[in-house]
């Protein structure tokens, strides 16, 4: 069981970048800093992330003794996490491959994995969550929502809370477990989705996850396992 150490700041330019720091000094894992305002938040693929006052900024230090291979199941046990804390406040989301947690499909909160190798080993990982609670800023080109939005009034240290031990109990689960519980919270088979990576797009449709964390997709041209690129819901 982790002891988590959780250090609650007014400001950072990013929890993650803050977190990525302590670990490369040597800081043991279950360190939790949790910002009440972040002002330059990181997303995904170098984006940034809107975190105003009254939304969730918090990033984590794990050192799970992972082999690198497994460092796909990173995001994929976060969101399960996340999903299950939501799930106790009464909130049924959606986890989009690989690190995205939906409302009625539009995006409630976003998760950001920093690994470092140590050889064939997982050195350590900064997990990365950051979820709408009061507000939803803009995303060009996607649907957002808060849980203010759907009547839920969460403070940031109280959704904190709510995740880091679901995090922990996760942390120790097998990846076929994790693979398996990752599918029961996502789009389900057979959801059109749109795959950009490399500066082109294909379309097909979900059909669950590779043993190692993978997307799999089914195109008219056979089905592709798919490591990386931005995951859109499709239209068609």
């Amino acid at each position: 069981m982790t002891a988590w150490r959780v250090e609650v700041v007014p400001e950072l330019p990013s929890t993650s970048t803050a977190c990525i720091a302590r670990a490369e000094a040597g800081e043991p894992a279950g360190l939790a800093i949790l910002a009440l305002r972040q002002s330059a938040g990181r997303g995904s693929r170098g984006r940034s992330w809107q975190s105003p006052p009254g939304n969730l900024a918090l990033s984590v230090l794990v050192r799970p003794g992972w082999q690198m291979a497994q460092a796909g199941f990173l995001s994929l046990f976060a969101g399960v996490a996340v999903a299950e804390a939501l799930g106790g406040l009464g909130v049924a989301p959606q986890l989009k491959w690989p690190n995205d947690v939906l409302v009625h499909n539009e995006k409630l909160g976003g998760i950001l994995i920093d690994a470092v190798p140590d050889g064939g080993q997982l050195a350590w990982a900064v997990i990365g969550i950051g979820l709408n609670l009061a507000y939803a800023p803009e995303i060009p080109g996607r649907l957002t929502t808060s849980l203010a939005a759907h009547g839920l009034t969460v403070a940031p240290r109280a959704m904190a809370d709510a995740i880091l031990p679901r995090l922990d109990a996760w942390l120790a689960a097998s990846p076929a477990a994790i693979r398996a519980a990752w599918l029961s919270h996502g789009h389900p088979p057979g959801t059109a989705l749109e795959v950009t990576a490399g500066g082109t797009s294909r379309r097909g449709a979900f059909a669950g996850l590779s043993e190692d964390g993978a997307l799999l997709l089914d195109t008219p041209a056979g089905q592709e396992t798919i490591n990386t690129g931005d995951i859109m819901l499709s239209a068609n």
